[in-house]
């Protein structure tokens, strides 16, 4: 007897270590990239992340950082390794607390084998801690964080995170943040959601950031140095921080101030326009640096001074403002899906337009159509694909774009349209979305088909027979210098170190 029964432990043991050893079998490394088209090194594979908790300290005499990035995910397939995309110097990384090896590869890609197999669907805890001085690193030439006079700033399109905390990098995978970060005496923070307190001790202050609802990457922020900071509140409650450099020229300044003071106030109206604002606090930056263009960083607008340099700019504030619901609520799922983020913002400001009588939609579009002639290089690129690099963020995105949007209008009517916009942002609420899934849900709303309008504007190179929807001959709309100086702060991304 005890022979068989130790038979029987045997062949149990050994059925064990054989289904064990079939599992490693199937068990792989995560693709180093997420699988977009423009972008393929972009994000990673095998696992989707929840939560960055992040610990920094930061000294701007050197542009030292030392970092500290805790990272809460689930893995999607059994892993035997996994990439995270950074730049950054690592000194340790634990997975699930236990030592994991790590090496740098390729660009921008920080390869970790863990001590075990990762079990797909299981939870897993990334701690990775790190240090470098991001104005010396790049990737192709460039460099994505930005030095001012008293400290930094991280706000930049397609890619920012590279520079100061590891990630999956790409817009499909959105996670929480806690930011905790530690600044000379005298300095302040800026990032997104609501901060979380701070505490001063030994010649050092530690800030809080904490943003509740799913982020792209690329829309985290950060910013160090001397803040003039405001604080209020919209008609419905919720947090507003606008801040300022205070070393900002005085004209920019009282021309910033002027513009993004307005931010709780374009927020209701958007809320009007779109449905409830996404997210729980709200705001805008501009800090000291000499880059040319804003971004929709999320809950806290980055603003450039540049934008400012002629007087104050309200249609920037909306422009800024629609991508929370349009590009930040509801992001694109891969970067050809660019018109859905700019496309929908121009439109915005032609809204807002309209709505203070300075032009309608329709005279706004028909301006624009007639802005560019036949012949212009603008017609060739295609909205709904303009391809990587310089033409993902053409003019043709944002006006031929926002062309598209008025042809729907005037086909479908008023009502459908915003029908159409209001729903979509709130079935696609902090998710992700691709062009073919709007054209299919503005079908079903408008109960008509649109493929071949959405061919025209979005996917045929060259000018359209006709614009968006004929208008009789008017002057000038009042809004339109206002539209092309904003237009001008809208893109081309551009940190100067």
């Amino acid at each position: 007897m005890r022979s068989r029964r130790l038979t029987a432990a045997v062949a149990a043991t050994a059925g064990v270590l054989l289904a064990a050893t079939a599992a490693h079998a199937d068990a792989g490394p995560g693709a180093p990239g997420i699988g977009d088209p423009y972008y393929p090194d972009y994000g990673n594979g095998g696992y989707d992340v929840a939560h960055y908790g992040l610990d920094l300290r930061y000294r701007p005499s050197d542009d030292r950082l030392d970092g500290t990035a805790t990272i809460t995910a689930r893995a999607t397939q059994d892993l035997t390794r996994f990439d995270l995309d950074f730049l950054l110097d690592v000194s340790s990384v634990t997975v699930n607390g236990r030592p994991a090896r790590f090496t740098a590869s390729g660009a921008h890609e920080l390869v970790i084998t863990p001590a075990a197999v990762l079990r797909k669907g299981r939870p897993l805890t990334v701690v990775v801690r790190y240090s470098g001085v991001p104005s010396t690193k790049k990737y192709n030439d460039y460099v994505g964080w930005a030095r001012t006079p008293d400290g930094a700033v991280a706000a930049q399109e397609p890619e920012s995170a590279w520079w100061w905390f590891p990630s999956n990098d790409h817009p499909l995978d959105k996670a929480t943040y806690d930011i905790q970060i530690a600044v000379p005496e005298g300095l302040q923070t800026i990032s997104n959601g609501e901060p979380t307190g701070t505490r001063t001790a030994g010649g050092w202050t530690r800030y809080g950031w904490r943003e509740t609802r799913q982020q792209a990457t690329y829309l985290a922020t950060l910013a160090i140095g001397k803040f003039d900071v405001h604080r209020s509140r919209t008609k419905s409650g919720l947090p507003v921080i606008t801040a300022y450099s205070p070393d900002l020229p005085a004209d920019r300044a009282a021309a910033a101030k002027a513009s993004v003071e307005r931010t709780a106030e374009v927020v209701d109206w958007e809320s009007r326009i779109f449905g409830p604002y996404p997210f729980t606090s709200l705001g805008g930056y501009v800090p000291n640096v000499t880059s040319h263009f804003a971004l929709e960083t999320q809950t806290r607008v980055f603003y450039s001074p540049y934008g400012f340099r002629n007087g104050p700019r309200p249609y920037l504030v909306v422009h800024e403002n629609a991508h929370q619901w349009f590009g930040d609520s509801v992001s694109l799922a891969r970067w050809s899906d660019i018109w859905l983020n700019e496309g929908f913002a121009t439109y915005a400001e032609w809204l807002w337009s309209e709505q203070h009588g300075e032009g309608t939609a329709a005279e706004l579009a028909k301006k624009t159509y007639d802005s560019y002639p036949a012949d212009d290089a603008f017609w060739q690129v295609k909205p709904g694909d303009p391809g990587p690099g310089e033409n993902q963020f053409a003019d043709a995105v944002y006006d031929r774009g926002a062309m598209a949007l008025q042809a729907l209008r005037a086909k479908v009517g008023d009502r459908a349209f915003f029908t159409i916009l209001r729903t979509w942002a709130a079935q696609k609420r902090y998710g992700n979305a691709t062009i073919p899934e709007f054209v299919a849900h503005a079908e079903r709303v408008s109960g008509q088909r649109l493929g071949d309008l959405f061919q025209t504007w979005l996917f045929t190179p060259g000018r359209p027979a006709a614009p968006p929807q004929p208008v009789a001959a008017t002057a000038q709309p009042k809004s339109w210098p206002q539209i092309r100086q904003a237009h001008a702060a809208l893109h081309t991304p551009t940190l100067h170190p």
